[in-house]
């Protein structure tokens, strides 16, 4: 779709090594390694006596000097000269005097490598010394220098991560017993689920070791590794994360909802773009199936995500309508050209319309202004309702991982109006897109989750509200037709039984091509899937859906 007014996301040389002292690599160099230098000074422009402020790059040369005072200093244990030396004095003084202690390091050998610009990477050597364990340990990280805008002096730009790569702001590294055993994750036929095997998962089998490892049969071992400070919303918190094993627990098996065979099938389809996400869950049961991202090492998109919907929010603005009476598949219900809301005017893809057709045409044909044309009947919060108390979105989801569990706003006039076809503020990910096709092929919404609820006694969200009579039948008559003659037909084409699908294409500001979108169910399998700046949903993030209806 495209509209006048458009709306998003708002989603020398170097001479190495003279020498070594105590562990440290010196740099050498020369004074051919200076890059020019501005001078400026309003004083100095005025004929003042003030010193001289520089301005511009940094040079080799004080790249060098720097960062080789910083990190000698932080190896000879004088963390108050190194923070000196810092954008942020009190936190790095914080940081370094901590820095080892929890984590029982004795002795730090700091190794540096060749910068590369304003960037210094270096080795950091230590040994772990605990209860009688001793081990090595190293690895690499980097700081990157600038110039104080006040002074013109270099300085170290201090963050976390100069300590350790994999610290942000609060986290600690810790040597100690365990907080949770390891795990054996199995999928529910009992079949063995690793990184190695599915990368995508590694991020999820650490939460879930960090939750449910205590309530398992597993005992846990010695380790160094990083804990995870507190998160102010628990969809974002992250995982403890394992640095290296001084002592190894037992692992206790722990179940899972995902089936092995559809999790294969999810990571190959994802697997290659760019950018791409997909879920599936049980719609009996709300059991989640399968879970994938490209990058496999990446964010996890697919429970965390928070993008627009585009016109697979059609789901939900159909059943509204359907529910309050002011549509059915069968009744005439023109597309027009153009519909203006609030001052916005919106027109159809192509300037397309469906001048005396029915509802059922324009779902199938995904005909925008058949929607948006009813925005002026509805009240601000009616769709914010439907979401809510019929599809569950926004409700507290205890999956037992993060998860992002949705989110349609009250909001009025042109906005409002784009949320009914997925845009203005309504944000989902794939996980929430299966669902919806999840409850419309129940007909009731069933809280996805990953573990049995019995395994700590959480609460599952509940809707509070449901369809109406016959608003299910009609939504499902609505889907299926999408899936054999509407914009799904090409994905869904082959795919038998009782089926139903709806497409997507989400348009973000400054970008060229729309996020793709496309969920479907067949049977009690529903799934979703999203492949972001590719273009049209049926024919970009359908193959990933179909993909994972043929394996099962």
């Amino acid at each position: 779709m495209r509209r006048e007014v458009k709306y998003g996301l708002i989603g020398g040389s170097v001479a190495l090594v003279a020498g070594v002292v105590g562990g440290f690599t010196l740099f050498g160099g020369s004074d051919d390694d200076k890059s020019p230098q501005q001078v400026t000074s309003a004083d100095a422009k005025s004929g003042g006596g003030a010193p001289d402020v520089k301005t511009g790059p940094l040079s080799a040369e004080e790249v060098r000097t720097t960062s080789q005072e910083f990190l000698k200093a932080w190896q000879g244990g004088d963390p108050a000269k190194a923070a000196g030396l810092t954008d942020s004095p009190d936190a790095a003084r914080a940081g370094l005097t901590a820095f080892g202690k929890e984590a029982h390091f004795s002795g730090v050998t700091v190794t540096p490598g060749t910068p590369a610009g304003d960037k210094v990477p270096y080795t950091v050597a230590t040994q772990i010394d605990y209860n009688g364990h001793k081990t090595p340990y190293s690895y690499r990280t980097s700081a990157t220098l600038k110039r104080d805008k006040t002074t013109g002096k270099p300085q170290v730009a201090w963050q976390p991560a100069v300590l350790h790569p994999g610290l942000a702001k609060g986290d600690e590294l810790r040597t100690g017993d365990a907080e949770a055993p390891p795990i054996k994750a199995v999928d529910r036929n009992g079949k063995e689920l690793t990184p190695q095997d599915h990368p995508t998962l590694a991020g999820l089998l650490d939460s879930l070791r960090d939750k449910y490892g205590d309530k398992t049969n597993g005992k846990p071992g010695v380790e160094l590794f990083i804990k995870r400070a507190t998160a102010a919303k628990p969809a974002d918190q992250q995982p403890d994360k394992t640095l290296k094993v001084l002592s190894k627990g037992t692992p206790g098996t722990l179940k899972t909802t995902l089936d092995a065979k559809l999790q294969a099938a999810a990571e190959k389809a994802v697997a290659g773009k760019k950018s791409a996400s997909a879920a599936a869950v049980k719609p009996s049961t709300g059991e989640i199936l399968a879970l994938a991202n490209s990058p496999a090492k990446g964010f996890n998109m697919a429970t965390q995500g928070s993008l627009a919907p585009g016109s697979t929010m059609k789901i939900v603005t159909s059943a509204l309508l359907i529910d309050k009476g002011m549509t059915s598949p069968g009744k005439q219900h023109p597309c027009p050209k153009y519909v203006t809301v609030g001052g916005w005017k919106f027109q159809n893809l192509n300037k397309s319309e469906i001048k005396d057709g029915t509802f059922a045409q324009s779902f199938a044909a995904s005909c925008n202004n058949a929607f948006i044309s009813q925005a002026k009947d509805l009240k601000n919060d009616d769709l914010t309702k439907e979401a809510r108390d019929v599809f569950g979105i926004g409700l507290n989801w205890q999956t037992g991982i993060p998860t992002f569990d949705g989110a349609v706003p009250v909001q009025q006039d042109a906005q409002m109006a784009a949320s009914l076809i997925g845009q203005g503020g309504v944000r989902m990910n794939p996980l929430n897109v299966a669902t919806l096709a999840a409850t419309v092929q129940a007909g009731s919404f069933h809280q996805p989750y990953i573990v049995a609820q019995s395994l700590d006694n959480r609460p599952f969200a509940k809707a509070p509200g449901g369809f109406k009579s016959g608003t299910q039948a009609a939504l499902k008559s609505l889907m299926k037709l999408t899936a054999t003659s509407g914009t799904a037909a090409e994905a869904m084409a082959g795919i038998g039984g009782d089926v139903g699908a709806k497409t997507g294409s989400a348009e973000v500001d400054g970008q060229k091509k729309p996020n793709a979108w496309f969920t479907a169910y067949r049977g009690d399998l529903a799934a979703a899937a999203v492949v972001p700046a590719s273009g049209h949903g049926g024919s970009n993030a359908g193959p990933v859906v179909r993909a994972i209806f043929n394996a099962g």
